[in-house]
């Protein structure tokens, strides 16, 4: 698993794909920044948390659609079956690269704190409560891209499935309000967003850890089980 997990970290920067990943959360997260903390003179750090949680929705994808699907289009996944490496390593190296670089963007916007905490007053356990939210969102979203990416012949494909994903997950964020109860009741116990919610409010709450990491796990071993199925095939 870490003979993978190197190779894999090191592919992403040794392409583009890590430098374009990095770029563009710190663009967008930096404008976030200067419009609703700077221009506002606020300190009102969760809630840009909250504002910045949507790039998993649009990023995650350039960091999962290459750990499967470049593998089938380049025909070297019958290497991977034959490889001694166990089926269950192998998706966790992979999973384990895509998360080594969420965390170091996450490190990287800790930037904001520390501008905050100059001008302004910073509430440590607040913030590590809504960093802790707005980590395991992210997990949870890469584990969904990556079974996307297993299930792609291809990058493009990859990239269009994983988008399909997160953009559905949204749409139901979204409809819960307009649901009949009952309905938006089951909606917003399913909703990455709903369960970011009390990290938002800075209250630490065990069923939304339990919630994401269920679900990263959940997609993490569809994933290996996805590619049992095509190692029994034959690929």
């Amino acid at each position: 698993m870490i003979a993978i997990w190197r190779r894999e970290l090191q592919g992403y920067f040794y392409t583009p794909v890590a430098y374009v990943y990095l770029f563009v959360f710190l663009l967008i997260s930096s404008i976030l920044f200067s419009l609703q903390i700077l221009s506002q003179r606020s300190g009102d750090l969760l809630t840009f948390l909250g504002q910045m949680s949507y790039l998993w929705m649009l990023l995650s994808p350039i960091l999962t659609m290459r750990l499967f699907a470049e593998e089938k289009q380049k025909q070297t996944d019958r290497l991977l079956y034959s490889s001694p490496v166990p089926l269950s390593g192998i998706v966790l190296g992979k999973f384990l690269s895509a998360l080594s670089v969420m965390l170091l963007t996450v490190l990287l916007t800790l930037v904001y704190v520390g501008i905050v905490a100059m001008y302004g007053t910073v509430y440590p356990g607040e913030i590590l409560t809504g960093y802790l939210g707005f980590v395991l969102q992210g997990t949870a979203f890469l584990a969904i891209d990556l079974y996307m990416s297993s299930r792609a012949s291809n990058l493009v494909t990859a990239a269009l499935y994983a988008f399909a994903a997160n953009f559905v997950l949204w749409m139901l964020d979204m409809l819960s309000s307009a649901a009949p109860a009952r309905l938006s009741r089951v909606l917003d116990f399913i909703s990455l967003y709903t369960r970011n919610e009390p990290f938002l409010m800075g209250q630490l709450s065990f069923a939304s850890v339990i919630f994401d990491l269920a679900v990263t796990v959940l997609f993490v071993l569809m994933t290996m089980l996805g590619m049992d199925r095509n190692r029994r095939r034959g690929g």
